[in-house]
């Protein structure tokens, strides 16, 4: 289903962004980076992310950075990774698979300026098998994103 919501996305706004879809997983960082072959650092990882007022937002970086506690309290308080059966639900897509598209409920997404170190960046479209090429330019305008610098 949530490829199928990723696809739905696209429709909607009229977007033609090809979905690529691969025989190997692609569920991790390393293993995107690899099936890809590019460097961990375009691969876009989304995480969901409770904050302490009970709010969730997504929040993508580029695959080789790190949440910086300091910065992220600086910009939103604290907050707390969801469980994978808690990403599921609100995103509509399955851990490995999460991306900022097609989910399940409006979420707000922020995207850290990690991702502007590269010209193209490749997050996952909705299951641990498929991925899109993407500038970070349009990713934020696709997704109504907000730049942040946590990591």
């Amino acid at each position: 289903m949530s490829l199928k919501s990723v696809r739905e996305f696209f429709a909607a706004r009229q977007l033609d962004i090809p979905i690529i879809e691969l025989e190997t997983s692609t569920a991790t960082v390393a293993l995107a980076a690899e099936a890809h072959g590019v460097e961990p650092g375009r691969i876009a990882k989304t995480l969901a992310i409770r904050l302490g007022d009970g709010r969730v937002i997504m929040l993508v970086a580029s695959g080789d950075s790190r949440v910086d506690n300091r910065k992220f309290k600086a910009a939103f308080g604290k907050g707390k990774m969801l469980a994978a059966e808690e990403v599921g639900e609100l995103t509509g897509h399955p851990v490995g698979g999460v991306c900022p598209f097609g989910l399940a409920q409006a979420l707000p997404i922020y995207l850290d300026i990690s991702l502007r170190n590269f010209d193209t960046v490749l997050p996952a479209a909705g299951d641990i098998h498929t991925a899109v090429r993407i500038s970070p330019t349009q990713l934020a305008v696709v997704t109504d994103g907000q730049w942040v610098d946590v990591c």
